[in-house]
């Protein structure tokens, strides 16, 4: 397994060797230089042909200067990540990148099988969970989730063998309140966050993952009174229940681009009395924000679906507006095949937008 995880030292080095790429296109949080477009590893099919295209993908998104890479261990039932796996370990062993510039984040807590074990779903289940006690009857919900301390360690141990890694940069619980809403109370599931803080709290220490934070889908970006709505700074109060002012609690992941604008201009959330949109609660508590779906699976992409501006293509214009908003650090971009690639990663070649410009043109798009 290849040891460290990215470091302030790594990811400037990273960064400063990039021809053609401005200095703008990294971010600095917690003192890391980040590639202000990521990688994702969400969609498409379970097999070997898919396998390849991703680690293949992964090695060019890193050579056009990318070192943010995110996957899930239920994606592609964990093909995901073994192939962004395969990629980091075999640039590693190249010589093409050193471990500590490239930051790799991944998600646990939907319920999952292995698409490279000949079991179906629930047999899978009950032979690596049911019997071996790793999960209890009740512990799976009706979202097919899991909080359990037991299996989110046990997802944890899985995910750094598949990803042949000894410590994660980033460890996301995934879809906590979107998973687990339907027959948990509110109470009950604010425990169960603050019981997967402390585990996370505990892994710190033992040097397997740097960070933890939430990938979620709709709450923190939904009106308060939708049930599935969880204020950024009740989240912050668990972590640091759990680890001190310390706590390792620094990032999170929700949906955002033009059509999907709420985590913007929706002011849900409340800092220090004043109300603020997710982004903006984000930015003023130090935490950094990742997004996902930026293209909408492509629906953003067909003529007409946004507006014209920069005399960008569709493609980089989606990016663009995502990438200079204040507070993301980088739209996650699910990318595999060779043409798709190369066409996303020409962003890389381009500054973002200033906070004037993007100002002018969220003004421009809204009134």
């Amino acid at each position: 397994m290849v040891p460290g995880f990215a470091t302030a030292e790594g990811t400037a080095r990273f960064a400063a060797r990039q021809e053609g790429v401005p200095p703008q296109n990294y971010r600095r949080i917690r003192g890391l230089a980040l590639s202000n477009v990521g990688m994702g590893t969400y969609l498409g099919d379970a097999d070997a042909a898919t396998d390849s295209l991703v680690a293949d993908a992964v090695r060019k998104s890193v050579a056009s200067g990318v070192n943010v890479i995110d996957t899930a261990i239920n994606y592609r039932a964990q093909k995901a990540e073994r192939s962004v796996g395969r990629a980091i370990s075999g640039m590693v062993g190249a010589g093409e990148i050193s471990r500590d510039e490239i930051f790799v984040s991944t998600k646990n807590g939907y319920v999952t099988n292995d698409a490279d074990v000949d079991l179906d779903f629930w047999p899978y289940v009950n032979r690596e969970y049911v019997q071996k006690g790793v999960v209890s009857q009740g512990d799976i919900s009706a979202g097919y989730h899991c909080m359990s301390v037991g299996y989110l360690e046990d997802q944890l141990e899985r995910s750094l063998r598949n990803l042949d890694l000894e410590c994660v940069d980033l460890m996301y619980l995934h879809n906590a309140v979107e998973g687990q809403i339907r027959d948990t109370p509110r109470e009950d599931l604010l425990a169960k966050l603050g019981l997967a803080f402390e585990l996370y709290e505990k892994k710190r220490e033992e040097g397997k993952i740097r960070y933890y934070g939430m990938a979620t889908w709709e709450s923190l970006r939904v009106p308060r009174e939708n049930p599935q709505y969880l204020p950024l700074g009740e989240i912050l109060d668990l972590a640091r229940r759990a680890g001190g002012d310390g706590h390792g609690f620094r990032f999170v992941q929700l949906p955002f681009n033009m059509y999907y604008d709420q985590a913007l201009l929706l002011k849900n959330h409340s800092v220090g009395g004043a109300a603020a949109s997710a982004l903006g609660a984000a930015l003023l508590h130090g935490v950094g924000v990742f997004s996902s779906v930026p293209f909408m699976q492509g629906r953003l992409l067909r003529q007409g679906a946004m507006p014209e501006f920069g005399d960008l293509p569709p493609n980089l214009r989606a990016l663009q507006f995502i990438r200079s908003a204040p507070g993301v650090v980088s739209p996650l971009v699910g990318h595999k095949s060779p043409e798709h690639v190369e066409a996303n990663l020409k962003i890389m070649g381009i500054p973002p937008m200033g906070e004037g410009d993007f100002g002018a043109l969220v003004k421009r798009l809204t009134g």
